[in-house]
């Protein structure tokens, strides 16, 4: 019988969780209580506090006894993510679900976060209808907002607490194994102004023997990816978009952190990196465009995104940055620079063409380039055939010899 772990805090929010567990329990799973409260519970757990706390070296009567709320929802988040992935290794459960506020969302989901990617996770919380990539990261945790705050049993609170629990008995109930086809994984960024490239050189790889995986550049995407490649599962990295950067520097949106480019080098898995996209920031809606870039050239991409010329200057700054990060690659990395522009509208008659910012990233990131990273210029835009396959065959090569 395949069973569904139900975790939370079974002081505060049982009779909530107790209703979850027995509509698990209808549907015919079974299931794993983990009890991740301070205090003792409205019904008997399966894993007690007591154990949670001690997977960290806490004692859970000290903890009770200092009534420090904040401190104690650290030391059971840690105690959680500690036991957690040990219990799913040991195949005690096969999905997992929790319901909570901002606490209880703390506690639980560094723990879903530790599972492998595919294992079915719901997250009920009434922190769901806000940003949650604090609480999702680079996993694959389903967020539930819960409407109503996660406090008693009503009319709504039920409805809502049967459909997540319809959602995780679902997958685990229909968990289709996917196996691999042997056939070497790749990671690549996109966006949509480098669409053409990878799509031209994935299909070049694909016909090689390799499959692609595709990032969209959007923050989240170059942060899945580097977990990907953290995480052993990727053979090689075709990274063109690397435009996160332009963010992370100059204050747009979709900014990947100031950790993007490292984990292929980190790894030492073949890299072959270019400056796609590196000509725009990202904003939201126009009038979400900071006051201090109103009169710079900005492009209305669509109706929610706001796209922001790069300048000399924060070319060169972009090209610093990059070079710091690629001299850092223990692994084999070439720099692919297409002379010709680094997007769909970095081209004559284009709204961002510019010859000038270009050769500013250009000139910068070789400038201050170790002599370890092959440095590859074309006279192409990133999104020509000639460009798209080169990178495909160069990365083919880096792999294979």
């Amino acid at each position: 019988m395949k069973t569904v772990a139900v975790l939370g805090t079974m002081d505060t929010k049982g009779a909530e969780l107790k209703y979850i567990r027995d509509l698990i329990r209808e549907r015919g799973l079974d299931t794993l209580c983990i009890h991740t409260g301070i205090f003792e519970p409205l019904f008997e757990p399966d894993i007690t506090n007591t154990e949670v706390a001690a997977a960290v070296n806490e004692d859970i009567e000290k903890i009770a006894a200092r009534k420090d709320r904040a401190m104690a929802t650290d030391i059971m988040a840690r105690g959680t993510e500690a036991i957690v992935p040990k219990l799913f290794k040991q195949g005690k459960f096969d999905g997992i679900i929790s319901v909570g506020g901002s606490g209880g969302t703390s506690m639980a989901t560094p723990a879903m976060r530790a599972l492998p990617i595919g294992i079915p996770k719901v997250m009920v919380s009434t922190m769901a209808s806000g940003d949650v990539s604090q609480y999702v990261g680079t996993s694959d945790i389903v967020m539930m907002p819960s409407v109503v705050d996660a406090e008693g049993l009503n009319e709504i609170s039920m409805r809502i607490f049967s459909n997540a629990v319809n959602a995780i008995a679902g997958m685990v109930d229909n968990y289709k194994e996917i196996k691999s086809d042997g056939r070497p994984l790749l990671a690549a960024t996109m966006f949509g102004v480098t669409t053409p490239c990878i799509k031209t050189a994935k299909q070049y790889l694909e016909d090689h023997g390799y499959d692609v995986l595709v990032f969209h550049a959007t923050g989240a995407g170059g942060k899945c990816m580097e977990s990907l490649v953290r995480g052993g599962y990727i053979r090689g990295v075709l990274d063109i978009t690397t435009t996160e950067w332009c963010d992370e520097l100059y204050g747009g949106v979709l900014n990947a952190g100031p950790h993007r480019l490292e984990a292929a080098g980190e790894m030492g898995i073949p890299q072959v990196v270019s400056v796609g996209a590196m000509d725009m920031v990202n904003f939201g809606p126009w009038d979400t465009v900071p006051e201090r870039y109103r009169g710079r050239n900005l492009y209305k991409h669509n109706p929610t995104v706001t796209l922001m010329r790069t300048t000399v200057n924060e070319n060169i700054g972009l090209g610093k940055v990059l070079a710091e990060k690629l001299n850092m690659a223990s692994g084999k990395t070439v720099l692919m620079l297409p002379l010709k522009g680094v997007s769909g509208i970095d081209a004559p008659g284009e709204p961002f063409y510019g010859p000038e910012e270009d050769e500013a990233l250009f000139d910068t990131v070789k400038a201050n380039l170790n002599g370890s990273v092959e440095v590859i210029e074309l006279d192409n835009n990133v999104n020509d055939d000639d460009f798209a396959l080169a990178a495909a065959k160069k990365l083919i090569e880096l792999i294979e010899n």
